[in-house]
């Protein structure tokens, strides 16, 4: 199994965190986000990831070089941000051959059930599976109406009047068929230019476990109150 780690992000929300420090390689706790990411990955089944750079690459090239865990790393560095379905649209090589793989944003503090996610989406057998969560402040999120089968039947990238308190979260499973979705052109995005193509042909399900966008500081904060507990777990 593999996954696309995308982790390129400029962080602007945390700074001056991340003047100097990729947001993923912040601390929680103990770890990285990063650290946990991978530790998190692994448990689930995924050997190889490919992490994407841009912001202070110099410092992700550092923890990749010293990293000696269970699994394979490809970082590839982006001049200029391709966006999260650009840089899969760029690096489709890496899962060619794949059945299935995960695509995950690496600001998200979780401990969600992945193998759930993936058993999900191979029964239903769309384009993409989309893990779903209920966040404070819908309007600043992706916003999806699902049907009763998990059908998504609407997707609104950052509504003003949102139609449901689901939203993305950051955290899908994908078939090969998604490659035909991606417009090539640079900067892409998955939720301006992707998931609306979708619309009948993916599917959502609600994340199971913990998760937290840890993209302000009010939030990182908060992550570093609740995560020891949660990690205990």
């Amino acid at each position: 199994m593999k996954a696309f780690l995308l982790s390129a992000g400029l962080g602007t929300r945390l700074r001056p965190l991340t003047n100097k420090t990729p947001k993923c390689l912040l601390p929680v706790g103990e770890s990285s986000l990063l650290s946990i990411w991978l530790d998190l990955l692994a448990r689930h089944g995924v050997r190889e990831v490919l992490i994407n750079s841009h912001h202070a690459a110099q410092k992700m090239e550092q923890f990749v070089s010293k990293y000696r865990g269970a699994v394979k790393i490809t970082l590839t560095y982006e001049k200029t941000l391709l966006g999260s379905a650009g840089t899969i649209r760029e690096n489709w090589g890496f899962v060619k051959d794949e059945e299935a793989f995960f695509i995950c944003y690496s600001d998200n503090l979780t401990n969600a059930d992945l193998t759930h996610l993936l058993e999900f989406h191979r029964e239903k057998q769309g384009v993409l599976t989309c893990a779903l969560f209920q966040p404070p402040n819908p309007s600043a999120c992706g916003i999806v109406v699902t049907d009763s089968d998990g059908r998504i039947v609407h997707f609104e990238e950052k509504p003003a009047h949102p139609r449901s308190r689901w939203a993305n979260a950051g955290i899908y499973v994908a078939s090969p068929e998604l490659l035909q979705y991606i417009p090539n052109k640079i900067p892409c995005d998955l939720g301006y230019d992707v998931l609306p193509k979708l619309i009948g042909k993916s599917f959502g399900v609600p994340v199971k476990g913990f998760l937290l966008d840890i993209g302000t500081h009010e939030n990182y904060a908060l992550a570093q109150r609740l995560w020891p507990e949660v990690a205990n777990k």
